[in-house]
Order: C-alpha cells, then structure tokens, then sequence
C-alpha cells in the first residue's frame, strides 16, 4: 500500500490523524475506541509526537556532527569537546531538516524529553558513572520494538494507537549504555516488505535519490542513518531486512546468529526467523552496538548463551590465509552485471589483501525462496491473531456482533501485503496442506542448513550480493509482488539457517545508486565477517549521499 503522509509541522499532530487509508476514509474520522477517544487525542503524548511534530534543535554545527560515525560522536562526548544536549539538538535539527523529503520515521520524540533525558545522560558521563563508547549518542529504533510509553505501531493502521508498557531488551540495553532515543522508523507493515512502501504512514524514500525506494522492511532505519538524520539506529531482520537495506542505503547492517539478541520486545513477523540487529555508517559502529545489545535474556526462550560477545576485538585489518567462498549459484541469472562486476572486484580486494578465495557450488538456492515463505507466512499467519479489535489497537466503528467485529477491524486496519501473507499462512497450515507444504518447507529448511554446515567445513566467510539489483523506484516493486519476494533470493537462506550476515558498500551503478555485498559466517562466528568486512572497509572511504553532503 503506498500512501502520502501529510506533515503537519510544531503542531505535535501525529501522521496517523491525516493518514488516508485504502477505502479513502480518514483515520481521525473512524478510529474511534471504545471510550470515545480519537487517534488525535490518544497518540498526542507528553513523550513523543508523530510524524511532523518535529522540534527545533541547533542548526549547521549540528549538521556537522550527525555525520560523524556513532564511535567517533561518543569519543567527543567523553572527552569534553560536545555535549550530549549538543547531539541530541543536532539529530533532532537533522530530521527536522529532511523528514519531508525521506519520511524515515513514524514517531519523533519531545524536544523537552530528548533534552532531560541527555542531561541525565551528561551527569552520569560526567560522574563517570557512564563510561561506554555509545554514551549520549542519538540512536532511532525500527518501530517494531516496543519503547515503554512511545507510540510503536509497526507502521500499521491496526497499532495506530498502541503505546507499550515495558521496553524491548535490546533497546532496554541502549539505554543502560547512555544512547538517547530519538524516534521510532518507518518500515514495511509488520516488517512484510522489500521497500518500505506498504507502511500506513507512507513510503519511505532513499537519501541516494529519492525516486528510489530505501529497501525493507528496516527501510527508515536504513534512510535515517544514510541521511544522516542519527548516527546509528536498530533494525529488525526476518528476510534480508536489514542487510538488505543497507545495501540500497549504502550503509552497513548486521544481522545476527538467531538468539544473539534478545527478541522480547520486538512484535514477532516470524518468530523462528526475526532477529534484531545494529545499523550504521560502517562496520565499527555495527559491532559496537551489536556489542551493546546482545545479551542472554531469560524474558527469550530461544535466547543464546554467549561468552562471546566482545565483539569490536575483531576490528582487525588482517585476512590473510582466511578462506572465502563465493557461491556460483548466487552469480547466474537475475543478477545485474553492475552489481555482478562490484561484488566481484570487491572479492579480488579481499584476495589482494591475502585471502584465498574460492568458487564452489551452494545448492538448493531455487528452494529457498518458496520455502522462506511458506514458514514465515505460516508463523506470521498465527503471530498476527491477536490483532483482533478486542484488546488494543483499532476496532471498527461499527459492527454487529463478535465476529463481524474481528473480521471488519483487520480487514480495515491490515494493509494488503499484511493480508496477503496471512492467508498464505493460513492455506499452507489448514488441514490436507500442512504436510504437503508447511512440513514440506520445514524438511528444505534443514537441508538449507545442512548445505551451509558443509560450506563452512571448507570455508571461514561466503561472499556474495546483498540484493540482485540495486533499488528500484518507487511503485515498481508494489505492482509485481512476486518480483519483490524474488529480490530476496540472496539473503532469506541466511534467516532459514539461523547464520550471521553483514552487508556494507562495495560501489555504485551507473545511476549513483549504492551496490552493497554481503558476507557470511558459520553460527556465532560474527567476529570472523566483522573481520574481513573490517578489512575490506579498510579500502574504501564512505560515501556520503547527496542530501547528506548537502548537494
């Protein structure tokens, strides 16, 4: 679904108010609650605003240090040389600046709460009470990560009104480390999406050229930190959606090994694949935050036990005699000979700088995909029953009886994406399809995994592209869904397979489009892609979008 969001700036109106939804109606004129209250009045918190409720913070220096890297803006903070109220004025003077042109976020939080918050920050930096190295950075998070009284609404209608009573662990964890939260990002509805296109709030546009989509689901993640509207940001990856993102944004993203970090808190897509991830400008950052945020948390049953976990040790600009693959099967057709040449030329880097690299033969590559989206529309089909009018989220206004109310809240407040995989869930779990396809799947998810047990007996990292193509305009993927479930072919294995991936820039095409390659590692050996993701980096210097070098 693609809609415009009308920006209603200093007025603390949230986007949800002006929102148009697929029958035309205006959510202020129909999401009424069972108290009475409209969404104008329920999303204007004291801590947070929506959309346009943009505040003003400091101006051209402040432009300045929002394009420092997340690790380079904490070493001036701890040393003295900016405040915390300093950064946070900056980010928020940053999204102000170019929220019109991107819409990378959802929810903005109050100038007057970002302010407290980094004086509270200032003092414990001060006492020395904070020390870490993510202290008073401005950081955004996806808006599928519940923030105890922030507005998380998963860019979806049906969460219009949905303010959480406790704080994910991830983002729980940022907090204890001094980062400050500047807003919730746009995504792809309930993470369902390529391009950040299916949002209710509106697309999310790419900082490279805004004519292009930012990728998805993590789009506004991804935009916000290329914009350099926050150094840094957090994600969500089920498919692909941070890495891919990232790629089209040309910034870097990791996604972890599943269980790395905590997913309580983050609103589940599909639960055996989701995995929450770090954001940034370059692979620095990424390993700190994702220092930062990895834990084990008894509130996550699939939680991992880690002693691991430090993993900026592994920024070391050294892969000599580490053995890299590169899968032929990920190199044939579909892929764009652009993207082809600079992934390739990025390999020779590697193998310049000492790595022995390799081709070889993956496998089962044509099944992932299917695969990928019988399982995850089938634990999505069962994650979103509970959006049913009952006890949060929208009801419709007028119904008559229980389930007539069920059926016309989510056919009214799920978006058509939304609704499409939930029956595909529903189809591939009813009885006489289960075992032909949701058993099937499951049986090609361990062959998935068995293929890449084999492939990390001979190889340390597998080399490939993050996306076939680089990002394409805006509409084009919305027309042709299949199409957009195609462009995920290079990363969904990963997610089947529990696997560590990071991707981060290796080039332009012709357009000045960013073309992003990815790297993968064996379970729990993030240190050894951070390694030689480190190392490739090494090589190049960041590139910076237009709109952020102010062209």
């Amino acid at each position: 679904m693609s809609t415009e969001k009308e920006k209603l700036t200093g007025q603390g109106t949230c986007c949800a108010d002006v929102q148009k939804q697929n029958d035309g109606t205006d959510c202020y004129d129909v999401q009424k609650q069972n108290g009475g209250t409209d969404c104008h009045d329920v999303q204007k918190q004291s801590n947070g605003t929506c959309g346009g409720g943009k505040k003003q913070g400091s101006s051209t220096s402040g432009m300045n240090l929002m394009s420092l890297t997340a690790v380079a803006l904490g070493k001036k903070i701890k040393a003295g040389e900016v405040t915390v109220a300093e950064a946070a004025k900056a980010a928020l003077a940053a999204v102000k600046e170019k929220e019109e042109a991107i819409n990378g976020f959802v929810t903005v939080l109050d100038e007057a709460e970002v302010l407290a918050r980094a004086e509270e920050v200032q003092q414990k930096i001060d006492s020395r009470e904070l020390t870490g190295p993510l202290a008073g950075v401005p950081v955004a998070i996806k808006d599928n990560m519940c923030t105890e009284g922030v507005l998380t609404t998963c860019s979806s209608k049906i969460l219009y009104n949905f303010i959480p009573s406790y704080t994910a662990t991830a983002v729980e964890n940022l907090e204890k480390a001094g980062a400050i939260i500047i807003g919730k990002t746009n995504m792809d509805e309930f993470a369902m999406g390529s391009t950040t296109e299916t949002s209710a709030f509106g697309e999310t546009k790419n900082p490279w050229n805004t004519e292009h989509v930012p990728g998805g689901s993590s789009g506004g993640s991804c935009a916000a930190v290329a914009a350099e509207e926050v150094p840094c940001a957090l994600g969500s990856d089920t498919g692909g959606s941070i890495r891919q993102p990232s790629a089209f944004c040309g910034v870097t993203g990791i996604k972890p090994t599943y269980g790395t970090v905590s997913r309580y808190g983050l609103i589940a897509y599909g639960s055996s694949l989701d995995q929450i991830g770090p954001i940034a400008k370059d692979v620095t950052d990424c390993a700190t935050i994702l220092e930062t945020i990895a834990s084990h948390d008894t509130k996550d049953s699939t939680s991992v036990v880690r002693d691991d976990l430090n993993f900026t040790e592994a920024l070391v600009d050294d892969v000599r005699g580490m053995k890299i693959g590169i899968p032929r099967d990920y190199f044939g057709e579909g892929l764009d000979e652009e993207v082809k040449n600079a992934v390739l030329a990025a390999a020779r880097t590697l193998e310049e700088k000492g790595a022995i690299v390799e081709e070889f033969d993956l496998g089962l590559v044509e099944y992932a995909i299917p695969a990928y989206y019988v399982i995850a529309c089938a634990e999505a089909s069962s994650n979103l029953s509970r959006f049913d009018g009952v006890k949060y989220g929208y009801r419709t206004a007028e119904y008559d009886g229980l389930h007539n109310m069920y059926k016309k809240s989510r056919s009214e407040g799920f978006g058509p994406e939304v609704k499409r995989r939930i029956m595909l869930g529903s189809f591939v779990l009813s009885s006489g399809y289960y075992d032909a396809y949701y058993l099937k799947a499951l049986r090609v998810k361990a062959l998935i995994k068995k293929a890449f047990d084999e492939a990390f007996a001979k190889y340390d990292v597998i080399l490939g592209p993050a996306a076939p193509t680089t990002a394409p305009k805006l509409g084009e993927s919305l027309s042709d869904p299949i199409r957009m479930y195609l462009g995920d072919i290079y990363t969904i294995s990963v997610n089947l397979a529990g696997l560590p991936g990071i991707s981060l820039p290796c080039g332009t095409d012709s357009r000045g489009l960013p073309i992003g390659m990815q790297l993968l590692g064996d379970c729990f050996k993030e240190k050894t892609i951070i390694r030689a993701a480190y190392s490739f980096e090494q090589t190049r210097t960041y590139q910076r979008p237009p709109m952020a070098a102010g062209k």
